[in-house]
């Protein structure tokens, strides 16, 4: 009996992805965010570890410029996620779109490069939100359609990834306070897109993080 059951726990342990959860909330969390009307989100800090074989495939910038769209990626993400609860009727707040928000970046000379240069307030201010959403994004593997068609191209392989990690911040823009951190990180198979990634990801915040009724 012993090795069928053995046997068993195996392959249910294989077929599940390993998931590891945090998440860190102000002990005023809720008097804050009753404050909030509008909540931008911004494009995430990126960084994608490939194999060094691979890395000798790129050109010089081109890793950077995938994990640049993969940011902006995580970000169209994210906003999805939440706007979906906003459809139903489930999220408290406004969040502002992503075109908007780069736009606003842009316009401001806030790029990726220069990004750590401001503090979570003065980027509030510069999008005319009362919080901010922002934080970083690990993976060995791009999910967004831009940077995954580039990869494969670049060195033959493309599909879903099989490890992630998302780190998010909240931040209140009057006074740059941290409201929320979140941090989630899975390996296994997680879907062929950013949206699917986004949703496995975020399942957990939506049953904490106050702005979802």
């Amino acid at each position: 009996m012993k090795t069928p059951l053995f046997t068993l726990a195996l392959i249910l342990f294989s077929a599940y992805s390993f998931a590891q959860t945090s998440l860190y909330e102000h002990p005023k969390f809720e008097e804050y965010a009753k404050t909030h009307e509008t909540i931008a989100i911004l494009p995430f800090n990126t960084s994608i570890t490939l194999r060094p074989k691979d890395m000798k495939s790129m050109a010089p910038g081109q890793l950077e410029k995938m994990e640049q769209d993969e940011g902006i990626s995580v970000q169209n993400g994210m906003y999805s996620w939440f706007l979906k609860r906003d459809k139903k009727g489930t999220s408290t707040v406004t969040f502002q779109d992503p075109i908007t928000c780069n736009a606003k970046l842009k316009k401001f000379g806030v790029t990726s490069e220069n990004f750590e240069e401001y503090t979570p307030d003065e980027l509030a201010d510069i999008l005319g939100v009362d919080a901010i959403i922002m934080g970083t994004f690990e993976t060995n593997k791009p999910m967004s359609e831009a940077a995954n068609l580039a990869l494969n191209l670049l060195v033959g392989f493309g599909g879903a990834t099989n490890k992630a990690v998302l780190n998010m911040n909240l931040y209140d823009a009057d006074e740059g306070l941290l409201l929320a951190n979140y941090n989630k990180s899975v390996s296994g198979a997680l879907g062929s897109s950013t949206d699917q990634l986004i949703n496995i990801l975020m399942k957990k915040a939506s049953r904490r993080i106050s702005y979802t009724d």
